[in-house]
């Protein structure tokens, strides 16, 4: 069992029951990415004496929980699972991941420096082909999951990138190694 010095938010009941299983921490649930008022609040309030790391679904409900969360409470941190390790059934989530996925992203936490200066561009991604092209979001999944950015669009991207100060020539060594 690992145990975590941390408050763990996830989307649902499902995500809690099996986590609990090999985590040992506070959960949160967000009961999907319409997230109620009192959670917000109550993250606002314990984020000031414990850590909090958000870890929900690789999808797009899951990218606009973590886009709320961030846009109402400083300091959070971000862990992210791969899709390709969280389907089952059919069905994407962290209830459906493997294990060693779900703790192999505990062990990369992510804080996004929300004040950083965007050195990276949408121009940088496009000259790079990272945008625009049929194989752009290929490429911009192999530096994602190079990085442990999660799942993200070009925009989402191009502000996880500038708020861990990553720069286009890492991302220029990146797709070299992908080739």
């Amino acid at each position: 069992m690992k145990k975590i010095n941390a408050v763990l938010v996830v989307e649902g009941k499902s995500d809690v029951q099996y986590l609990s299983n090999f985590i040992d921490c506070e959960f949160v649930i967000t009961n999907g990415s319409e997230i109620p008022f009192e959670t917000v609040e109550y993250l606002k309030t314990i984020i000031k004496t414990k850590d909090v790391v958000v870890l929900t679904d690789p999808d797009s409900p899951g990218k606009r929980i973590r886009d709320v969360l961030d846009q109402n409470i400083d300091g959070l941190k971000h862990c992210f699972i791969r899709k390709e390790f969280a389907v089952k059934h059919g069905k994407v989530g962290v209830a459906e991941c493997d294990i060693d996925e779900v703790l192999n992203a505990l062990d990369d936490i992510k804080v996004f420096d929300s004040m950083a200066v965007a050195d990276v561009t949408s121009s940088d991604l496009f000259d790079l082909g990272l945008t625009g092209q049929p194989d752009s979001a290929e490429k911009r999944y192999y530096i994602s999951t190079k990085l442990g950015l999660g799942y993200t669009n070009a925009k989402t991207f191009c502000r996880r990138l500038n708020s861990l100060h990553i720069s286009k020539e890492e991302m220029i060594e990146l797709l070299h190694e992908q080739k």
